[in-house]
């Protein structure tokens, strides 16, 4: 008798790899040199790179950076600048803030 086929994402044997814990968070601000980065290329590059915000100010692009250590922290930092960042600015995550629920109570 033989087990019925399931499909895994990632592939084949997917399930018995054990994919590394991103516990370490951060925020990079990043300015671009003459040419913009390209935003798609570096999450795709990068599993660290969670998400990303265009912004009008002091910095182009910022970057929410999940990381399974220091050591792909630097490496992501390292290659925005070969990248073409003129300046990357890196914010360590000490914990997420979210809004308690508002209880509502009658007027007296």
């Amino acid at each position: 008798m033989t087990a019925p086929l399931q499909l895994v994402p990632g592939g084949l044997g997917a399930e018995a790899r054990p994919r590394p814990a991103r516990s370490l968070h951060a925020i990079a601000r990043v300015s671009y040199g003459p040419v913009p980065l390209d935003f798609d290329r570096l999450a795709a590059e990068f599993p660290a790179v969670q998400s990303g915000l265009a912004l009008a100010g002091e910095a182009d692009l910022e970057l929410r950076l999940a990381c399974t250590g220091p050591e792909e922290l630097r490496t992501v930092a390292a290659a925005l600048h070969r990248a073409g960042a003129a300046k990357v600015h890196v914010d360590l995550v000490l914990r997420a803030l979210t809004p308690s629920p508002v209880t509502l109570r009658p007027v007296p």
